[in-house]
């Protein structure tokens, strides 16, 4: 694969080891506005890579370095993610744009970066996590348009297969709560998720599961447990532990 030098200045010293991979999208209206944004020290912001939608590569960040991607929130209890993680952001115009497809090419040029990455810092295929996983309540992407499915068919990733349910509503705010909700709550925590499992369908709870569904379950993404999203729930808890 052949990687553009595009350095950014905006990174400092890395305080965890490497142990996560996050996936971005851009929200702008081309790479090299993407990259230009991500280069200026005004900014403040970085990524490691970013992958064009002609599947061209920029390295911005050294992997050995904490790129500033991921912003608050947290995974698996890490409050610190840009130290625990390599940061790839995937050109897109994401929601405002309309949320284009991503092209074919595109993804193949993610699928491989993706995977030469987890090779070098043994990273699972469930350390492989959207940026709206780490934060539900701020972020959006990638989207509920990334072809998970087909990443983690390349081992970039956790899909559950076989999956089914009815979508009768079983919880969402103002009506639901006890031991049912406190198990998928669980669920959701086990998974990386970060969600107190008090039993109580609040609006973070509503949020990471708006977040659950755009990754595994992106039609429709309306934050309610259904009878499919919690039989999703225990299913990727398991692929997960």
């Amino acid at each position: 694969m052949q990687i553009a030098e595009r350095p950014s200045p905006s990174f400092n010293d890395r305080k965890r080891a490497v142990s996560l991979l996050v996936l971005h999208y851009t929200g702008m209206d081309d790479a090299e506005a993407a990259i230009s944004r991500l280069c200026d020290p005004d900014a403040g912001v970085s990524a490691h890579y970013v992958v064009a939608e002609d599947g061209a590569v920029s390295r911005l960040v050294p992997e050995d370095r904490r790129a500033w991607h991921a912003g608050a929130g947290d995974w698996r209890g890490e409050g610190d993610v840009n130290s625990a993680s390599i940061g790839i952001e995937i050109v897109n115009g994401g929601h405002c744009y309309g949320l284009p497809a991503f092209p074919d090419v595109q993804i193949a040029a993610v699928a491989a970066l993706s995977k030469a990455i987890m090779a070098r810092h043994a990273i699972k295929p469930s350390g492989v996590i959207a940026h709206s996983d780490l934060a539900p309540e701020r972020k959006l992407d990638p989207g509920e348009r990334f072809p998970w499915r087909r990443l983690a068919a390349e081992g970039v990733g956790v899909w559950p297969t076989g999956v089914t349910g009815d979508r009768t509503v079983r919880h969402g705010p103002g009506r639901g709560s006890g031991e049912t909700l406190a198990r998928l709550q669980a669920g959701l925590r086990a998974i990386g998720y970060g969600e107190p499992g008090d039993g109580e369908y609040t609006a973070r709870t509503s949020a990471v599961v708006a977040a659950f569904q755009r990754r595994f379950r992106p039609a429709p993404v309306d934050g309610l447990i259904d009878g499919e999203t919690a039989n999703l729930i225990d299913a990727v808890a398991r692929l997960t532990r």
